[in-house]
């Protein structure tokens, strides 16, 4: 007789795993035959492999779109007209929705679906990933130029020095400063900050159920490859977005909606805005794939009983055999080990909201007195302070400081930076394995990788060059505004106030904000089968009267961007070193009871202290080093001008400040856990006569226990 399986309705409900583990074996009343035996395989659902790679693919996808908008942070500035410390506020609510949930976390643990909320928060992803390019359907086409785009030559005229320019100035500038003109931006704003804070609560479940559901039913000795191929994968997420912004920068933003003369623009000119939106469609559309399977994973399924054999080869070298009964010794669950029955994550469960709340505090306090696990957690919060600050505001640094387009400088994060971080990962982990360092080691280890980075970072001080003169523009406090050649050459234009259409005249290396601004009367457009040219002639504050090109003057020190880059990877290598040597220091410093919530801890402070208001700060440091603010109705927007050595010096300085704290943090560190090991080998040497009546008397109680075992 055929074997049979129980009704649809009874399949979907997870059964305990000994009722598992008689499916397809025992006949089920009320239920019936099955025709093809093959339904009775194992679904690939309840495969824990299988779940290892759709997890490594959510995850790389779920980084991938929350590191998108630091790709492309300068352009949405330009495009909506915000500042620095806006930006860095927009970019560091992601991390707002994430931090004020994910303590619940570890309460909730295996009470839920894990699969199911897994999916759902991917879900709530993909939404927030939409909502971030509403603004850009809800806004109007950019235009570069600040006239109608109706009457396209027109457009062009404005920025010329003609007398009836000012009334055309002034009518445009009124027209377009509308009580609904202030109500979009703040609606776009508005909606910016909910899709980052969303986007930021649906990420909460994803890693740690993903983690804690790999480690329930791998096999014991497979569960740390899992882990580290789910890791590997995903940290090649914030590369791929990089990448994907390097793309979508090069298409012009309005590429859904051209017009019908098209553009005289490129990427290299300061007007330039690429499709900042299309990115976000094409991660959102990756979540969304990703997440799909999750809806069909077992709430729990049979925990997986074979080692890989590679893996079984290796131990067989190294590794004593175990007999049976330690092998099964060792798969007993969690709740039959008398160990583990203090840890608050292992009876987190059997706690209400209320208990847990209570009992959070209290080993928040204790694991905070430990001095080893708060100078690692601090040495940490410089480290993420720094990469913060990094990731969402270098490719800015580089546009500004070497006059690289958007696209090319999001490139060279995401093939350089981002890969020789992932291999500093790798080799710090390698080292602490191969060489078996212990917490003194791991302490220096972890002493070298941040003062090596902390050299390297000193001659990134010097690579960069001065800002170009800009007429009518002072860089200096004490300098005088007005860098014209001729005195007195644009008295007869009326140049708009709000305008912004550089030219630079080469011989000069002057930059002119507008071609009104120079003097040009004329304009002419130079076609080429790939782009057109556009020259500005008939200059009266030019030597010669022109031509002048559109667009702003490079900058001089172009070539150094690959050094500056090579170098900034390196020491985004030599800091990643520190990670995993830094971990194992909190691991092997803390109680075992308080290892699963110290480590949560650690996340959630890293969270508080660094990435939520590190690119707070960095934008705020860039803002001060304004020199050209542009307006629109009457505030403040996008800044149009830097001074490049102050650029250089703060927003380098600021990494060179928290590069130092964490070098100091180690430092303490090492001399903590020199004292510590010079005190256990005092103890050692120096016999104690209590210590020894104490083992003597423990021995003479354990003998009549031997004897009744």
């Amino acid at each position: 007789m055929a074997p049979r399986i129980g009704p649809v309705g009874e399949e979907l409900q997870v059964p305990d795993k000994d009722t598992k583990a008689m499916v397809g074996t025992e006949d089920t009343p009320g239920s019936k035959a099955s025709p093809n035996p093959q339904k009775l395989r194992p679904s690939v659902f309840h495969s824990i492999k299988f779940f290892v790679l759709c997890h490594s693919l959510l995850q790389l996808a779920q980084l991938m779109i929350s590191g998108y908008l630091k790709s492309s942070i300068s352009t949405v500035e330009k495009r909506f007209g915000l500042s620095s410390q806006t930006s860095g506020l927009l970019a560091a609510f992601n991390e707002v929705g994430n931090t004020a949930l994910i303590v619940f976390v570890s309460y909730f643990g295996s009470r839920v679906h894990r699969p199911r909320l897994i999916g759902c928060g991917a879900i709530l992803v993909t939404l927030a990933g939409i909502l971030m390019t509403v603004p850009h359907f809800i806004s109007e086409p950019y235009r570069y130029d600040r006239t109608s785009p109706a009457d396209m030559p027109q457009d062009f005229e404005a920025s010329l020095c003609l007398p009836s320019t000012k009334a055309l100035a002034s009518a445009s500038s009124n027209s377009s400063c509308s009580s609904y003109t202030e109500a979009r931006h703040l609606a776009v704003v508005g909606i910016m900050f909910t899709a980052q804070t969303l986007l930021g609560v649906g990420g909460v479940p994803i890693q740690p159920f993903g983690i804690s559901y790999i480690d329930d039913f791998s096999h014991n000795s497979n569960s740390p490859l899992y882990l580290g191929i789910l890791f590997a994968v995903t940290m090649m997420g914030p590369g791929m977005a990089y990448g994907l912004g390097s793309l979508m920068l090069r298409l012009y933003v309005d590429i859904d909606r051209m017009p019908e003369g098209g553009i005289n623009l490129t990427s290299k000119d300061p007007r330039w805005v690429g499709a900042w939106w299309l990115g976000f469609l094409i991660s959102a559309g990756a979540v969304a794939l990703a997440a799909i399977p999750y809806f069909f994973f077992p709430k729990e399924m049979p925990k997986e009983k074979q080692e890989l054999r590679f893996r079984r080869k290796g131990l067989a070298v190294s590794d004593p055999p175990v007999s049976k009964g330690e092998d099964s010794s060792s798969e007993q669950s969690p709740a039959d080990s008398p160990e583990k029955k203090d840890n608050l994550a292992q009876i987190a469960p059997d706690l209400t909201v209320i208990q847990f709340i209570k009992v959070f505090p209290r080993v928040l306090l204790r694991t905070l007195r430990h001095p080893i696990f708060l100078l690692v957690v601090l040495s940490q919060v410089c480290m993420s302070s720094m990469a913060a600050g990094m990731a969402t505001f270098l490719p800015k640094f580089l546009e500004r400081q070497f006059s690289v387009t958007a696209s090319y400088a999001n490139l060279l994060i995401g093939c350089l930076t981002i890969p020789l971080a992932i291999v500093g990962i790798v080799v710090g982990g390698i080292l602490v394995k191969r060489l078996r360092l212990g917490p003194v080691h791991c302490g220096t280890l972890c002493l070298l990788g941040a003062l090596c980075c902390l050299v390297l970072s000193t001659p990134l001080f010097f690579m960069g060059c001065s800002s170009h003169q800009i007429a009518g523009i002072s860089h200096q406090p004490g300098a005088q505004p007005g860098l014209e050649l001729f005195p007195g050459c644009m008295e007869s234009c009326s140049c708009p106030s709000d305008d912004f259409n550089p030219v630079c005249d080469s011989s000069s290396r002057v930059e002119y904000i507008t071609p009104c601004h120079a003097g040009c009367r004329s304009r002419v457009v130079q076609e080429a089968p790939d782009k057109s040219q556009v020259f500005y002639t008939n200059c009266s504050c030019v030597a010669g009267g022109g031509p002048v090109p559109a667009g702003s003057c490079d900058s001089a020190c172009g070539h150094l961007v690959l050094p500056f880059m090579i170098l900034v990877s390196l020491g985004a290598a030599l800091a990643s070193v520190t990670h995993t040597p830094s971990f194992m220091l909190i691991l092997r410093g803390v109680k075992k009871e308080d290892k699963t919530l110290a480590v949560g801890i650690q996340f959630m402070l890293m969270r508080v202290l660094a990435w939520m208001p590190s690119p707070v700060i960095h934008g705020s440091a860039i803002d001060t080093t304004c020199v050209y603010w542009a307006h629109s109705c009457g505030r403040q927007a996008v800044c149009r001008y830097y001074d490049h050595d102050l650029l250089r010096n703060r927003f380098i300085g600021l990494q060179f400040f928290f590069k130092t704290g964490s070098l100091a943090c180690f430092a303490l560190i090492l001399a903590i856990l020199r004292q510590q090991d010079k005190e256990e080998r005092t103890k050692a040497t120096i016999p104690n006569p209590g210590l020894q009546q104490q083992l003597l008397a423990s021995e003479a109680k354990k003998e009549p226990e031997e004897s009744r075992v």
